[in-house]
């Protein structure tokens, strides 16, 4: 494991209080390889059996943080398609039009959303004759060439006791970022990202597209906690892989309350069924709730269910299995149980900080829009004294898993240690402003044909571009040669059995 600095003012004070937070999280996505044997899980990536097989459907994570260039505003974003390759085509990842993906606002502590803002996707095509996702170099959103294209409607429903009490629709067919099929095909694609920004009439902002995955760790934590002995850490598993993005900026003074600036956020999914109503298939608050906290036998549920109804879940919290596996292999000792400790400050939020009065238990993700942006974010957030950073909300820079390695091998219960995987920040770096999140990775990554570059076209070279860079042959005109021959035989053999199915099809029998 890598050694990380993780001194800072205010530390021990502070960390003794969310010692509960980060552990009953089940934080450290360890536990989750003998949870899900051979089953790829980040955060809440394929967290459950059902919503594994529906990645469309799928909410990867959620982050809600006070924005750092517009601090009286707060940030909520929503991931959804985990493990996204860019080069996917050719249909590429659109959202779902036959579902319903919602942020939800809990203003009060009691578990149930007073605020949801719902979006709902329709797909359009301009050609339905071609099999291209796009026919030509697309330069804006609305371009001929674009063939295939996204818009959403942004609806805000206002609910009091989990009754909707009125809607308003705020947006009507604002355009998607597309997914980024390559240079070619999108040599700006910065310019597609600005263009599908879009400003609501009360101050507020939306997005909805594709972009890098925010999340950074290194999942080989599936070997049996990192091959059994931590040796398997350092590399960033969510490299190179994209996500489909729903941001959301809005002012603090329109997403929480006057007199209680502490607000709830969780995401869900509902997909319509054959009857024509909405099931919810996914939620997630806090990141790997789902992973490590829960059992198989709840996973599912857990993504049915609602915060108001998690007491269902309380046992999984008090009598987690996580510190048990971690003691199995590493044989560090479990805490005693029950961790009503964990339930204390996970369920109801950070006293002092981040929960709010009279709260009712439940999981989501608390934030505290009162707290401004810290001018220097520290990675592991409030367990080194930076109050603005996870569980105080989310960012997307925030280090969940090193924050999480070290609660849960005892660093708040005395045994100090500066454990991590290695991976300490996101591979791509993040926007400065909205939508935050990096640019997606286009599809035609990787490299070049042997031969290629600057000002270099191959099509009259046909020997050299149908080689890799990276191609044994090397460049040897003998194999280039030999190559060209065999499919110039291949030709040749292709249009001898032409000849001769016609001849036989003149044959009686």
């Amino acid at each position: 494991m890598e050694a990380i600095s993780s001194s800072g003012a205010g530390r021990r004070s502070v960390a003794t209080l969310i010692c509960g937070a980060l552990a009953a999280g089940g934080l450290a996505a360890a536990g989750a390889a003998a949870l899900e044997p051979g089953t790829a899980s980040a955060s809440s990536h394929r967290e459950a059996p059902l919503i594994s097989g529906t990645p469309q459907y799928d909410n990867t994570d959620v982050y809600a943080f006070v924005s750092p260039d517009k601090p009286d505003s707060t940030t909520i974003i929503a991931n959804w398609i985990p493990f996204e390759e860019p080069a996917g085509g050719p249909n590429f990842f659109p959202f779902a039009e036959d579902a319903q993906y919602d942020l939800h606002v809990d203003q009060d502590g009691d578990a149930r959303e007073d605020l949801t803002f719902r979006y709902t996707f329709k797909t359009h095509v301009k050609n339905k004759k071609t099999f291209l996702y796009n026919t030509g170099a697309v330069e804006s959103l609305d371009d001929p060439d674009l063939n295939v294209t996204q818009t959403y409607d942004l609806e805000l429903l206002k609910l009091k006791k989990g009754k909707v009490e009125h809607r308003t629709k705020l947006a009507d067919d604002v355009p998607v970022a597309p997914s980024n099929v390559g240079k070619a095909s999108m040599p700006d694609y910065a310019k597609l990202r600005e263009q599908a920004v879009y400003k609501l009439s009360n101050g507020a902002q939306t997005f909805a597209g594709q972009a890098d995955d925010p999340f950074f760790l290194d999942l080989r934590v599936f070997d049996l906690l990192y091959g059994g002995n931590l040796s398997e850490v350092g590399n960033d598993t969510l490299k190179g892989y994209n996500v489909n993005s729903i941001a959301l900026q809005i002012p603090n003074d329109l997403i929480a309350e006057s007199h209680q600036p502490i607000v709830g956020i969780w995401s869900t999914t509902q997909r319509e069924n054959a009857e024509g109503y909405y099931t919810q298939v996914s939620r997630l608050g806090s990141p790997l709730v789902n992973e490590v906290v829960n059992p198989i036998k709840d996973k599912d549920k857990f993504n049915a269910s609602e915060p108001k109804d998690d007491a269902q879940f309380l046992k999984n919290v008090t009598n987690p299995e996580l510190p048990k596996l971690i003691e199995a292999i590493y044989k560090i000792p479990a805490p005693k149980e029950p961790r009503n400790d964990l339930v204390d400050v996970f369920l109801k939020g950070v006293k002092d900080l981040n929960q709010p009065p009279h709260v009712t238990p439940s999981e989501q993700l608390r934030l505290n829009t009162s707290v401004k942006p810290a001018a220097e974010p520290k990675r592991l957030g409030v367990l080194d004294g930076d109050t603005a950073g996870f569980p105080n909300g989310r960012r997307l820079t925030d280090d969940v898993i090193d924050a999480s390695l070290q609660v849960v091998e005892g660093e708040l219960l005395g045994a100090k240690n500066d454990l991590g995987d290695a991976v300490d920040k996101n591979d791509k770096e993040f926007e400065k402003a909205f939508p935050y999140v990096a640019l997606p990775t286009e599809g035609s990554r990787g490299p070049l044909a042997k031969g290629t570059g600057d000002g270099n076209d191959v099509r009259s070279q046909l020997g050299d571009a149908l080689q890799p860079a990276s191609s044994w042959t090397d460049g040897d005109p003998a194999l280039i040669a030999a190559s060209a021959g065999a499919g110039a035989a291949g030709i040749l053999l292709i249009g001898g059995g032409l000849m001769w199915w016609r001849r036989m099809r003149g044959r009686a029998y």
